[in-house]
């Protein structure tokens, strides 16, 4: 996910606020169900299914603060905003995930070895159902804040409840197959499949996490989108040394372009302003630096990030 997205900053933290309560809610919903009647039945399948819920919960209440954090403006010792704080949650949600899978592979392990009945299975069926049902829902809620916003941090979480959704299933299979076909082995092998889940999704939230602390560049598309309003005035001749990169709701950009070197400084001034504003109008959340060069004039820049024309660049 990048912050090419077409709307404000405000209207962005509105979203994400309003979707990460809803996560922490159903998240404490989830444990409260799972704790009552994992102790009923004593399936190391739903306690795979609960331990993973009470992580899911730590990392919906940490994705709750820290997308707030990542909306604040920027201030004096974070001139760039506190954005990639999103990215920091990210990665702290696929530690949690991680921690998830060991525990549920620990506890399955345990129960090959020393397999115990299943109580009160209906119960223990009826709290998966729910889970079910919570869960979807919740995720089609985040899906929808995602067609709208680029928030890594819900990202990351609409990743740890879809894993759910099929560590769910999977319980739910090892659950019924123990109470009505008295396969016992079944249940301990859904959490095995549980942790498999999990760790693959904890690997997914790791590497877009990773991507956006690296600066990795906006896709391409989003790229040649910034080229082209900024070529929309003819008297910008060329766009290079473009670079981008998102921070949780903001999208940072700079690039050089070619002007007529007859041109006043108000002028190229002026020409500088209107093309930012093409850009503000398509990136709400864009930071944007121009650099004016005249055209056939301009010597190569130096340092660390000296002048070099890439291509697509």
């Amino acid at each position: 996910m990048t912050a090419a997205h077409g709307l404000t900053p405000q209207a962005t933290a509105a979203l994400t606020r309003r979707v990460t309560l809803m996560s922490v809610t159903v998240a404490a919903i989830l444990v409260s169900l799972k704790v009552a009647v994992w102790l009923a039945s004593g399936s190391v399948a739903l306690l795979a299914s609960t331990a993973d819920s009470a992580l899911d919960l730590v990392a919906s209440l940490v994705t709750f603060f820290g997308v707030r954090y990542a909306a604040a403006p920027p201030d004096a010792k974070h001139r760039y905003g506190h954005g990639k704080a999103e990215a920091f949650v990210s990665l702290v949600q696929a530690g949690l995930v991680f921690a998830s899978a060991a525990l549920i592979a620990r506890e399955a392990v345990a129960d090959f070895l020393h397999p115990q009945p299943l109580r009160q299975e209906g119960w223990a069926v009826g709290v998966m159902v729910l889970s079910m049902v919570l869960t979807a829902f919740l995720i089609t809620a985040q899906g929808r804040v995602l067609k709208q916003t680029s928030s890594v941090a819900v990202s990351g979480d609409r990743a740890h409840y879809a894993a759910d959704l099929a560590s769910n299933a999977a319980a739910l299979v090892g659950i019924g197959a123990a109470a009505w076909l008295g396969l016992g082995g079944l249940d301990a092998a859904a959490a095995v499949v549980v942790a498999g889940i999990l760790l693959w999704g904890a690997i997914g939230v790791f590497r877009q996490a990773s991507s956006q602390l690296m600066d990795r560049e906006l896709p391409d598309e989003a790229r040649a989108r910034i080229v082209a309003l900024i070529s929309e005035d003819s008297r910008i001749t060329d766009v290079h040394q473009l670079r981008t990169r998102a921070a949780g709701p903001y999208v940072h950009m700079q690039m050089h372009v070619d002007l007529d070197p007859k041109l006043s400084l108000e002028s190229a001034h002026e020409v500088l302003v209107a093309a930012e504003n093409r850009v503000l109008e398509a990136f709400p959340s864009a930071d944007i630096i121009l650099h004016a060069d005249p055209r056939g004039r301009a010597e190569p820049h130096g340092g660390a990030f000296a002048e070099v024309r890439h291509e697509g660049a």
